[in-house]
């Protein structure tokens, strides 16, 4: 029987074995209580099954308020499995699974989802990225190296023509890979339609005399119709890439989206915070950005080395790596990881060493457009970084 596997780091103030066991059940055929209907064959074919657990001893206090916790807690890494004939190839069944009612448990005062391993069967769950890294350097010219790239800044209150006039400066400098900042959707100030418009008009421009066509990730996050219109347009207007919020849209959201899509799909994770922050809670990023891989994301943020927010290098580099590693057997289902927050030259060869590739996108907002000397000494730098890092 194919099955399906999750890792988990879980606390809990009791026996970890008897925790185990309890979140084993209420992920598959049990409840609080045993019925008449769940008997020894039905949990044979349908229960989520524990395949390993190891005892990772004390921790002073409980992580998260817990009712009937207080004093010294047990940790234990656990691995769960479960038959594929319970869900099917479903995504959003398998997060449903996977990460469902376990946080609420009353058995555990801290849950993590770390890692999920996918059989082959799961190819059918979602397109899986139609671009990666190897079609995205071909849309944006990109032969070796990473894409050098940046955020519109100020992330919002540019009209659409101030937009397109900070693009044209952006293209002229150099840079690869442009996007808009997720805040900046289809307001009145900026509305979409108008800032695709005007932007495609200043690249497309620049590509006939250059020979370049910079990749742009408009965003288009919004409800499923919207979105695929909006997706078409930029692809009838001649763009090479648009953006989606991962979370507000929801993986069914996503999947309808990706699709549909003939263009690259540039996945922000912004509010994944809200998951994962504290150690003892919510996902790693190594297990969520795989659902999403699934659903058909070209490019996956991953934070960046030395960022502004509070993930540590370590975190941001197993994020990146998972992103350019085979998703499963036959499919390896490669996606772009983004390294951007706080960005600037001085990142690019500590970026290399961590990743050991340079199949990424290294997006700097301020540290391009804030260069002393402008964007293209901004853009300059980067590449001089790049290359001296490429070359040892």
């Amino acid at each position: 029987m194919i099955r399906f596997e999750a890792d988990y780091l879980i606390e809990t103030p009791g026996d970890p074995q008897a925790a185990t066991e309890t979140m084993a059940g209420e992920q598959s055929s049990g409840t609080f209580v045993s019925v008449p209907g769940e008997t020894a064959e039905l949990k044979e074919r349908a229960a989520a099954r524990v395949e390993r657990l190891e005892d990772l001893g004390e921790v002073p206090a409980p992580s998260l308020p817990t009712p009937g916790a207080a004093g010294a807690q047990r940790r234990a890494r656990v691995t769960l499995s479960w038959p594929m004939d319970s869900i099917g190839a479903s995504l959003p069944n398998l997060m449903t699974t996977v990460g469902g009612n376990l946080f609420e448990l009353r058995a555990f005062s801290g849950l993590r989802v770390e890692d999920i391993r996918l059989p082959a069967a799961f190819a059918a769950a979602g397109p899986g990225p139609r671009f990666g890294p190897d079609g995205t350097r071909r849309l944006a010219g990109v032969e070796k190296g990473p894409l050098i790239g940046t955020i519109v800044k100020p992330s919002v209150g540019l009209s659409p023509e101030n937009t397109a006039g900070l693009v044209a400066e952006m293209a002229e400098a150099g840079l690869d890979f442009i996007k808009d900042d997720e805040l900046q959707a289809d307001g009145p100030a900026c509305p979409f339609d108008a800032r695709v418009r005007a932007v495609m008009d200043v690249l497309n421009r620049h590509a006939d005399r250059t020979g370049k066509k910079v990749m742009y990730a408009f965003n288009l996050t919004g409800e499923v119709d919207e979105m695929r219109r909006r997706h078409d347009l930029v692809r009838d207007l001649g763009g090479t890439c648009v953006m989606v919020s991962m979370l507000p849209v929801g993986l069914s959201g996503f999947l309808a989206l990706s699709r549909h899509a003939d263009l690259p799909i540039h996945a922000h994770r912004n509010g994944w915070g809200a998951l994962s922050r504290h150690p003892a809670l919510g996902w790693s990023y190594v297990a969520f950005s795989k659902l999403w891989r699934l659903a058909g994301a070209d490019h996956l943020h991953v934070n960046g080395l030395s960022n502004k927010f509070c993930e540590p290098d370590e975190s941001v580099t197993a994020s990146a790596r998972a992103c350019l590693s085979p998703l499963m057997e036959g499919h390896p289902m490669l996606a772009m990881p983004v390294f951007s927050s706080g960005q600037t030259a001085a990142q690019a060869a500590p970026t290399l060493a961590a990743l050991g590739s340079a199949d990424l996108i290294h997006a700097a907002g301020g540290g391009i457009l804030g260069h002393p000397d402008g964007p293209r000494a901004g853009v300059a730098a980067m590449r001089s970084a790049w290359a001296e890092a490429m070359h040892g």
